[in-house]
């Protein structure tokens, strides 16, 4: 453990310091980027590299072994006297809860794009979590000397598909093998990246002749652009003024802050240029903590909104994150701090657990490194040791000012698998493991078959379970065997439908009378569940509802057609019985169970399946094979693209449909093609497939 830090370091005031989150698409360079920002800012002293295996935000061994980030990481270095809170995230789909969580606790963001790519599946999905989260970004078209980069078109590509208005402010010189250096518009200064091989040095010349108008002409309509967002600026600039450097940068960063512009960078991380410049960007653009709203939330005890700023006077209010295992010292809890002072030794509390924890110590994180520190701050991001009750979403506070802050949503797992433990040796490390892991990741989810006693895991995608599994036996010890993935269906109601429960019960003495009538109605898809009494004149006692809707709630997680859960269904318990002595709660609970199952059955009961959409990349002669083999797969063909020489076919296809399609898809194309999948949505299963299902599952 390093020593506690000076305070030197750490004293940097709230205005000069940011915390931002890396967000791409898988491959886009996400982390190449992040070890750029940590060389250059003095915070490592040798250019990491992922096909190297030495990175610094890719610290786990599978990260380095894949050459993919699984885990988002956490990380604190300075430039230009501001202190800058990196967190780099997944850029792979399975991993999307890495990305919602970090995004969650973030004031601002860099999205990296390929310059030859442009706006990829994931891309635009994490660009729309991050509009959920209102976090104001910078771009940087990334890989502009690579073969194909398109700087204009990838320009283009953003307004169209993400309808954002851009602000350029790092142009190209040159692309491809050509690519020399950038070209800053407000400043108008060309900088070339030509002698250093590490980008650290690079010089300052006079912009090129050829590109004189090019730029003149950018750079006017870049000046348009800012001065039509600031109302002083633009009577300004109408009398034929020019606003000051400081007054464009000024205005520049309220329009980005307010989502109204979005800057624009480009360069090359893995040649090491354009970096720097970046780094600028996110001192002057970015927001600091003090320019985020006050975060708001509920009071727990009045029900009222309130709302706590930034700053160390308020009361403490800060929001768990991330949960992550750590082999060394436990279990570390990621801590935002949106008000108020955390210190280590402290009591706190858990205002959604209504439980008071201690604080054992805190930390500052640099990737695996960590750093003692025995206070943090509001505007910080933090780790704890010692939490023991405290969940990914929940809020810490002072007892005596609580306060809930919204909590952070996930996505449901979309397949599963069953698995158990190799030797009777592994089968009390198998739970253990299983807990520590669902606990860190909240996509995570793990439950028992009753019926078969079998352990089932499910996640987001078949590599999200495999890590974990290999996650298991390196930090756990666990050997275990899994069987084939399943698709996790879910079963839901067509129509409006009711049922009726009745269990009585006579065995001498006291009997058991529970009875009870449901209506089941249809839910918008995604909608949930929902459970409303509408019982009048005391037919049921008030405190047997909540037994009846403890029955049918389990009867919905254990289905009724295949055995899957249903889901967005609303619940009407409206009439029934009672008896004086022999009713009880089980009996109630017991009538709950049956009521909903013949409601259920009587309400067009169907099947829901997980679609994915999937985006194809293949070279043209192939694409004709490619879209017949998805058709094949109950495949909806939602369009194509041309990018580059390569040719972009975009489906939404069932994933029970998608299995093995890698191994289809290389031998198809000779190995030349590859696809990008995401989730979608769930949609209903043809009734052909429907008997199938079920026929399996009998």
């Amino acid at each position: 453990m390093a020593q506690i830090t000076k305070t030197t370091q750490r004293d940097v005031p709230l205005d000069k310091v940011r915390n931002i989150g890396i967000i791409a698409h898988i491959d886009a360079g996400k982390t190449t980027t992040t070890e750029r920002i940590l060389f250059y800012t003095g915070k490592t002293y040798k250019l990491g590299n992922i096909d190297d295996g030495t990175t610094v935000t890719d610290w786990m061994d599978q990260e380095r072994e894949r050459g993919i980030t699984i885990v988002s990481a956490a990380i604190t270095t300075f430039w230009k006297e501001c202190r800058i809170n990196i967190i780099d995230t997944p850029g792979h789909v399975d991993f999307t809860a890495e990305v919602e969580r970090s995004l969650r606790v973030l004031d601002g963001g860099i999205t990296v794009f390929d310059a030859e790519e442009g706006v990829q599946s994931q891309s635009e999905t994490v660009w729309r979590q991050a509009d959920k989260y209102h976090v104001p970004r910078l771009i940087f078209l990334n890989k502009m000397d690579k073969l194909g980069a398109n700087f204009k078109g990838t320009l283009e590509m953003i307004k169209d598909r993400l309808g954002v208005k851009l602000a350029v402010l790092a142009y190209p010189i040159g692309a491809e093998q050509n690519f020399k250096g950038l070209i800053l518009l407000l400043e108008k200064k060309a900088l070339y990246w030509d002698q250093d091989a590490t980008g650290i040095n690079f010089e300052e010349k006079e912009i090129p002749a050829e590109m004189q108008a090019e730029i003149a002409q950018a750079r006017h309509e870049l000046i348009e652009q800012i001065c039509a967002e600031d109302e002083t600026l633009l009577e300004k600039y109408l009398k034929g003024e020019e606003p000051t450097l400081p007054e464009l940068k000024a205005s520049l960063r309220q329009s980005v802050i307010a989502y109204k512009l979005v800057p624009v960078y480009s360069g090359s991380s893995l040649r090491n240029k354009g970096v720097q410049p970046l780094l600028d960007g996110v001192i002057d653009f970015l927001p600091s903590p003090l320019d985020v709203p006050p975060v708001l939330g509920i009071n727990p005890k009045t029900g009222e909104q309130e709302s706590r700023g930034p700053t160390k006077e308020e009361p403490l209010s800060a929001l768990a994150f991330k949960i992550q295992v750590d082999p060394h010292v436990g279990k570390l809890t990621y801590l935002r701090i949106y008000s108020g002072v955390l210190k280590a030794g402290s009591t706190v509390y858990n205002s959604i657990k209504k439980d008071e924890e201690r604080i054992g110590r805190l930390l500052l994180m640099h990737a695996d490194k960590k750093e003692e520190i025995m206070e943090g701050y509001a505007g910080e991001i933090v780790a704890a040791i010692g939490l023991t009750k405290t969940g990914t979403g929940d809020t810490l506070c002072d007892h005596t000012k609580p306060i809930i802050l919204e909590s952070i949503k996930f996505p449901e797992p979309v397949i599963s698998l069953a698995i158990e433990p190799k030797t009777k040796a592994d089968q009390e490390k198998l739970g253990l493991a299983l807990n520590r892991l669902a606990e860190e990741d909240p996509t995570f989810k793990v439950k028992i078959n009753h019926e078969t006693g079998q352990t089932i895991i499910a996640g987001m995608g078949e590599l999200h379970l495999e890590i974990l599994t290999e996650r298991m036996r390196r930090e756990f010890g666990v050997d275990a065997t899994t069987g084939a993935p399943q698709v996790a269906y879910k079963e839901t109601i067509t129509k409006i439908a009711e049922g009726e429960g009745k269990y009585i019960h006579q065995s001498g003495g006291h009997g058991q009378y529970g009875h009870c009538w449901l209506r089941v109605e249809p839910k918008p898809r995604g909608e949930g569940y929902e459970f409303v009494s509408e019982v009048k004149g005391g037919a049921i006692p008030a405190n047997f509802i909540p037994p009846i809707e403890k029955g049918a709630k389990e009867a919905m997680e254990n289905g009724v057609l295949a055995g899957f859960p249903v889901v967005d269904v609303k619940v009407v318990v409206y009439d029934g019985s009672f008896h004086e002595v022999d009713s009880s709660e089980i009996a109630f609970k017991i009538a709950g169970s049956q009521a909903l199952r013949t409601a259920v059955r009587n309400a067009g009961l169907t099947l829901l399946e997980p679609i994915m959409k999937v985006e194809v990349t293949t070279p043209e002669e192939f694409m004709g094979p490619v879209i017949g083999d998805l058709s094949s797969r109950r495949a909806q063909i939602m369009g194509t693209e041309i990018r580059g020489n390569a040719r972009i076919v975009i489906a939404l296809v069932p994933l029970a449909e998608i299995s093995g399609y890698s191994t289809t898809l290389r031998s198809l194309s000779q190995g030349r093609a590859n696809y990008y999948m995401e989730p979608s949505h769930y949609q209903e299963v043809p009734k052909s497939v429907i008997e199938t299902i079920v026929a399996k599952r009998a």
